[in-house]
């Protein structure tokens, strides 16, 4: 879990909604996802975070410092969310709001 709390931007994007990961979430494992070649497990905070002039939504993978460590680029913020909680059972009752997207 994240000792600070989320910058306004992530991965050089603005921070729509996050959440750090804890006792209110169980990580399914349902998606694997690798970087370098190592299998990554459960994060210690998620973010959704929207590029400039774009409709597309990236859903971060962030370490206790909210760098990225993981990404997928998704086609709308709920389409976004929805993977948050294929990925994180419990994640749709935590985000926390930033910005006035939908």
């Amino acid at each position: 879990m994240p000792e600070k709390p989320a910058p306004a931007v992530i991965g050089g994007y603005k921070v729509v909604c996050h959440t750090s990961i804890d006792s209110r979430h169980r990580f399914t494992g349902k998606t694997k996802q690798f970087v370098r070649g190592e299998l990554m497990g459960a994060m210690s905070g998620l973010a959704i975070c929207q590029p400039d002039k774009t409709d597309e939504f990236y859903l971060f993978g962030c370490d206790p410092d909210w760098n990225v460590v993981t990404d997928s680029l998704h086609q709308s913020l709920s389409e976004a969310k929805e993977q948050a909680e294929f990925e994180y059972d419990g994640v749709t009752q935590t985000w926390e709001n930033l910005t006035n997207s939908n």
